[in-house]
């Protein structure tokens, strides 16, 4: 498990809809490019809107988890490998 500052769970959950919201519009504005009906290009962007933030969301969490290429400021730095390794 990581050691350090980790992002609260509310935290990415908020992330999450926030980039949700952003996606949501870029789907929207293509569906409706591709379709040429608004009412085809907001369904497709509501039924996708509720997966993708919960992809996000466990995304996120999962990459919180992961303790690799996180730089921990104050920690000094990472221990060389010793050719008797």
């Amino acid at each position: 498990m990581a050691s350090g500052p980790r992002d609260a769970h509310w935290r990415s959950f908020a992330k999450a809809v926030s980039w949700r919201v952003t996606g949501s519009i870029d789907t929207l504005v293509l569906s409706l490019i591709i379709t040429q009906s608004i009412k085809v290009a907001g369904t497709i962007a509501s039924v996708e809107v509720i997966t993708k933030i919960m992809l996000f969301y466990f995304h996120e969490r999962l990459w919180a988890w992961l303790p690799w290429g996180r730089n921990n400021a104050g920690s000094g730095p990472e221990p060389a490998l010793s050719s008797d390794q």
